[in-house]
């Protein structure tokens, strides 16, 4: 498992990099400082010493997969859909905003549930360093970038963790407010945002929903059947419950609206 952040590279990072070099360089890669790798311990042929460059030897890498998608990715979808939604472009400038930021916290307490907890995962560390991170504001890494291909990100990043939270008896609310706000961040499209600001492989099949005729947990109905959300899980119907009710918020007063039903105040509308 690989963790470390990489925006798109844009034509204003070429010229700068180009210009600071004194050559032209038509893809300079832009990263962060942070960087982890974990590798499974199983090697039949013999064990490298990787430990010694940093790489974190593990038993099962599974988990840390989990931790990663569920904090680090399921965050970074939250950021940016709640980001465009309230006219942030960048991450640092969303992650900023204290309502987002309170959300984010949120977030995270609810998936941390879902993460083994004999599995050696240090939750409050990463999380802490995720905020150092998302703070980072050379980095610069656009909302839009992140927003592209929902259908396919939020099943492992977000419903996963949600189903599970549902089986446990706890209930997914900030969770699903990303699965709603994902939905109101297309609905967008082409009004508060444009119209290609960002992509799906089911950009099609959405627009031939025409959800504006739709009721808000119709739309997330109809969604549900589209992406196949939590198919055949027990936990389905709730789940669209919980995200039409987020939806019909989002729709009515935004942002705001969203984030005072879960006790969060302050929100840019």
């Amino acid at each position: 498992m690989v963790d470390r952040i990489v925006p798109a590279t844009t034509d204003a990072d070429r010229a700068r990099i180009s210009g600071q070099l004194g050559i032209e360089d038509a893809w300079p890669v832009m990263t962060e400082p942070f960087c982890q790798w974990v590798v499974e311990d199983d090697f039949p042929a013999g064990r490298p010493d990787w430990e010694k460059f940093g790489v974190t030897m593990v038993g099962d890498v599974g988990p840390f997969e989990d931790m990663k998608l569920r904090l680090l990715n399921g965050s970074h979808s939250a950021i940016a859909y709640l980001g465009l939604l309230s006219g942030y472009e960048t991450v640092d400038r969303a992650f900023a905003d204290p309502a987002i930021r309170q959300f984010v916290d949120g977030l995270w307490a609810e998936a941390i549930t879902t993460l083994p907890k004999d599995a050696g995962l240090d939750t409050a560390d990463y999380t802490a360093q995720l905020a150092k991170r998302y703070s980072n504001t050379a980095l610069a890494h656009r909302t839009a970038q992140i927003a592209n291909d929902g259908s396919q990100k939020l099943p492992q990043r977000i419903v996963a963790a949600a189903m599970e939270r549902m089986s446990a008896g706890a209930p997914p609310a900030h969770l699903m407010l990303v699965v709603a706000a994902w939905i109101a961040a297309c609905e967008a499209r082409g009004e508060a945002l444009p119209e290609s600001h960002f992509t799906d492989p089911l950009d099609l099949a959405l627009a031939a929903l025409d959800t504006r005729h739709l009721s808000a947990g119709e739309t997330v109905a109809a969604v549900f059947d589209l992406a196949g959300f939590a198919k055949g899980g027990a936990e389905r119907l709730t789940l669209i419950d919980l995200a039409g009710a987020h939806l019909e918020r989002l729709r009515q007063g935004g942002v705001a609206a969203a984030f005072t039903a879960l006790g969060i105040q302050g929100a840019k509308t």
